[in-house]
């Protein structure tokens, strides 16, 4: 979900020397309604080709699901709608959620995806607490 920390993850799992992808870097297009969706032939070569003994990958799209079956792990980063709130008003690294009709859509996303998330999960972190304890703990999940 957005404002749960993924591209903050990404980058300190990157930063100690794991591939790691944010697929909002480059890996979707934007739909007609505003929403994003995996470039499916994007993601399905990065899977099949990519040799890192260990690839985390990052996102939240729709057609996401299609490629679950070729992940070891599905790990749900979450926190409370309160601070989900307050992360998306506060950054400056992404606009989305700003505008009136984002920040509709992404409550509803929060009341409708999340759950259907949280069904296909193997694990769930909660991303209160500091960065480095939110990768120590995805780390020790994955038993990377």
């Amino acid at each position: 979900m957005s404002g749960t920390g993924k591209s903050s993850v990404i980058r300190e799992l990157d930063a100690r020397g794991y591939k790691a992808v944010d697929t909002d870097d480059g890996w979707c297009e934007r739909q007609p309604d505003g929403r994003q969706m995996w470039r499916e032939d994007a993601i399905r070569a990065l899977l099949t080709t990519e040799d890192a003994e260990v690839l985390f990958v990052a996102g939240c799209e729709e057609n996401q699901a299609k490629f679950h079956p070729q992940f070891d792990h599905i790990v749900l980063l979450s926190a409370p709608l309160e601070t989900l709130v307050e992360r998306l008003a506060s950054r400056n690294t992404n606009s989305y959620g700003k505008a009136p009709e984002e920040l509709r859509r992404f409550l509803d996303d929060v009341d409708t995806v999340e759950p259907r998330l949280r069904q296909v999960a193997s694990h769930e972190v909660r991303t209160t607490m500091p960065l480095n304890d939110v990768v120590t703990t995805i780390l020790r999940l994955v038993e990377a």
